[in-house]
C-alpha cells in the first residue's frame, strides 16, 4: 500500500490514530477543478480533546532519552528520502507547483529531520555566576505543547520545518495545516511520523478553517504558536496569543526589493529576477516584488525580463513540463488580477503578460511604476515583476526602505557597494549577488516589520530558543538556614 493512500485518510482525522469524522474537506486539484479525495474536518473541540492528548503524550516524550528522540526524527528524515517521488506527485496535484519545486520540498523536509535529529543532544544550557553557597544553572526546558499553522504556498516545508525541531525537543505538536493543502501539508507528515514510531498524541492533524485556527491558538495546554502566513492574518494570531500569554513566532509577508546595481551583469540579472518573482507562480513570501534597477541598465532589464516572460510555458504541472503552474484559487488571481489592472489604469505600462486562463496566470512585467501604484506598494502574491529606475545609490536605498515589511533583499553587482546598501536597509534576510527567494534548514529565517516578529526558524540555536522555556534551577548541598 502506498504511503499516501487515501484508503487511510479519506473522511478521518489523525489524531494520533485515524478516527472518522462527521465532517470533511475537498483535496482539490487547481490545474483541473478535480477532487482528488476528501480530510476529515475538525472541530474547536476536537481541538481541545487533542491537547489535551497532547499534553498527556508529551511529559513522556520529554522523559526519553535524547537518543531515543533522534532516532525517530532520523527515521522520518529516511522516510521522505524513501517516498520522495509520491509525496511530490500530491504536491504538485494539490499546490499546482512544478516537479522541481515539489522535489526541493521533500529534499528539505528530509535534511529538516536529519538536522532536528541532533536537537536532542545538543547543549542547552550554562553555568551562572552567583554569590551563594549554590550551583547556579539556566538550561531549556521543552515548552510542552506547540501549535503549528502553515500556509499552502511551501506546504510540506513550512509545516516541518517546525513540526521536526518541536518534537525533537521533546515537545507535543498540534498542526493545522492550510484547508487547500491537507494532503501535503499535514496527512504526509501523519503518515511519516506514524511510520517513523512517533508515539500517539505527539503530533495530531487538525485540518479545519478559522474556528480551528483559532482554537489550537487558545487551547488551554498550548505554550508556543508557530504561524506562517499572511500579515493581516498574522496580527490576528498574535493578538490572540498576547491575549492568552502565549509566546507566537509569526513569519508573515512580504514586499522584497531586489536591487540591479549599476555596472551588473545584464544576463545574469534579468534571470535571477525571472526567477525570484515567477518561481512558484509569485505566491512565496519571498518573492522578488520590487525590482529596483539603476537608471543605466533599466530599459535594457525590462526587455530582458519582458523576453524571459513571454516565453516562461504556463499549465497544469502534472501533465508537462512548465515554468509556471496554477494560482491556488479563484480569489487569489482576482486579487493578483485586480491590483495590475488598477496599476495600469493609474499609469504604469505592462510589458508582459496581464492576462490568465482560468487560474493560469502569465508572468507578468510592469514598468513606469510610482510609488504609489497597488504593484508596487502591496504584497501581491501572484507572478508580476514592478520594475522602477534610480539614479543614486542613496536614491535607491531610500526607495528601498519605504516600505512596512522587512523579510528579504537581494542585491546584485558590486560587492562592496552591496555592503553598503545591505547596512542601510532593514531586513531579516539579505543576500548579495542572489535574487530574494532562499531558504536552508541550517539558516535562521524571518522577518522584522511587518513581516513578522523576528523570531526564527530554522538553525540549532535558533529552533532551541523557537521551541524550548528557559529555567533557573539553584542546587545546594544542604538545605539552606534561613532567619525565619
Amino acid at each position: 500500500m502506498a504511503l499516501l493512500d487515501s484508503s487511510i485518510w479519506d473522511g478521518k482525522l489523525f489524531v494520533g490514530e485515524w478516527i472518522d469524522s462527521d465532517a470533511s474537506i475537498d483535496v482539490v486539484e487547481p490545474a483541473t477543478g478535480r477532487v482528488l479525495g476528501r480530510v476529515g474536518k475538525a472541530t474547536p473541540d476536537d481541538v481541545l480533546a487533542a491537547a489535551r492528548r497532547a499534553a498527556a503524550a508529551q511529559r513522556e516524550w520529554a522523559a526519553k532519552r535524547p537518543e531515543e528522540r533522534a532516532a525517530v526524527l532520523r527515521r522520518a528524515g529516511a522516510l521522505w528520502e524513501e517516498h520522495a517521488s509520491e509525496i511530490e506527485q500530491w504536491i504538485i496535484r494539490e499546490s499546482g507547483a512544478i516537479l522541481p519545486k515539489a522535489q526541493l520540498e521533500t529534499h528539505i523536509a528530509a535534511a529538516e529531520c536529519f538536522d532536528a535529529a541532533a536537537l536532542p543532544n545538543h547543549p542547552r544550557g550554562e553555568v551562572l555566576s552567583t554569590n551563594e553557597d549554590r550551583w547556579s544553572v539556566s538550561r531549556r526546558v521543552p515548552a510542552g505543547v506547540v501549535s503549528v499553522i502553515a500556509p499552502f504556498n511551501f506546504p510540506l516545508i513550512l509545516s516541518i520545518r517546525s513540526v521536526a525541531p518541536a518534537l525533537a525537543l521533546g515537545n507535543a505538536v498540534l498542526l493545522k495545516p492550510d484547508p487547500r493543502t491537507n494532503v501535503s501539508g499535514g496527512i504526509a507528515l501523519a503518515r511519516i511520523f506514524e511510520e517513523a514510531g512517533l508515539p500517539a498524541g505527539l503530533l495530531q492533524v487538525l485540518t479545519g478553517g478559522v474556528d480551528v485556527g483559532e482554537a489550537v491558538v487558545a487551547a488551554p495546554e498550548v505554550r508556543i504558536i508557530s504561524f506562517t502566513g499572511s500579515t493581516p492574518a498574522g496580527r490576528k494570531v498574535g493578538e490572540a496569543a498576547a491575549r492568552h500569554l502565549k509566546r507566537a513566532h509569526l513569519e508573515l509577508g512580504g514586499n522584497n526589493a531586489l536591487i540591479v546595481l549599476p555596472g551588473a551583469d545584464l544576463a545574469k540579472a534579468a534571470s535571477a529576477g525571472a526567477f525570484g518573482s515567477f518561481m512558484h507562480q509569485g505566491q512565496i513570501c519571498m518573492t522578488s516584488g520590487r525590482h529596483l534597477v539603476h537608471e543605466s541598465l533599466h530599459d535594457e532589464y525590462v526587455a530582458a525580463l519582458k523576453e524571459k516572460a513571454e516565453h516562461l510555458p504556463v499549465g497544469d504541472p502534472a501533465s508537462g513540463q512548465v515554468a509556471l503552474g496554477p494560482i491556488i484559487d479563484s480569489g487569489q488571481v482576482e486579487r493578483i488580477h485586480a491590483i495590475v489592472t488598477d496599476s495600469v489604469e493609474a499609469g504604469a505600462r505592462l510589458e508582459a503578460g496581464g492576462t490568465h486562463d482560468g487560474l493560469f496566470y502569465k508572468p507578468t512585467v510592469l514598468s513606469n511604476v510610482t510609488r504609489d501604484h497597488r504593484a508596487w506598494s502591496e504584497e501581491i502574491f501572484g507572478p508580476v515583476a514592478p520594475v522602477m529606475s534610480f539614479s543614486t545609490i542613496e536614491e535607491a536605498i531610500e526607495i528601498a526602505r519605504d516600505t512596512e515589511f522587512g523579510l528579504s533583499l537581494g542585491i546584485l553587482g558590486d560587492v562592496g557597494m552591496a555592503m553598503q546598501v545591505a547596512d542601510a536597509i532593514p531586513s531579516g534576510i539579505v543576500h548579495i549577488n542572489e535574487q530574494t527567494v532562499s531558504d536552508e534548514s541550517t539558516a535562521p529565517f524571518g522577518g522584522i516589520g511587518a513581516s513578522g516578529t523576528g523570531s526564527r526558524f530554522g538553525g540549532a540555536q535558533a529552533n532551541i530558543e523557537a521551541f524550548t522555556e528557559t529555567q533557573w534551577l539553584t542546587l545546594r548541598s544542604d538545605i539552606a538556614p534561613y532567619p525565619f
